[in-house]
């Protein structure tokens, strides 16, 4: 259960990251109660995570799905390059997080 915390605590990372791009520096309220709630899910479901999984871990995880979901959103929503070195980088993320959720198992 905790790996399925920490995959929706980096999910709403994702959200609350591409949410302060719609928040216009925090003007607009509803992206921006909307955004500030996705903070406090991600926060609360990493702490949930927490409780069984290693720190290290875990913040590395959350950090890594955060990471890679904002890039690709950012290439979708915001015409942001997709180059092969970027992709090329956003795999090496990919492959360090499966890495420390394979090593956290074993």
């Amino acid at each position: 259960m905790a790996w399925f915390y920490l995959l929706a605590a980096g999910l709403a990372e994702i959200g609350w990251a591409i949410g302060l791009k719609y928040t216009d520096g925090f003007t607009r309220p509803l992206p921006t109660a909307l955004t500030l709630l996705s903070m406090l899910v991600s926060i609360l479901l990493l702490g949930l995570a927490l409780k069984t999984l290693p720190l290290g871990t875990a913040y590395a995880v959350w950090t890594g799905i955060g990471t890679v979901g904002t890039v690709l959103a950012g290439m979708l929503l915001f015409g942001e390059p997709a180059d092969a070195l970027r992709l090329g980088c956003i795999a090496l993320i990919v492959a360090g997080i499966a890495g420390l959720k394979f090593l956290a198992a074993g």
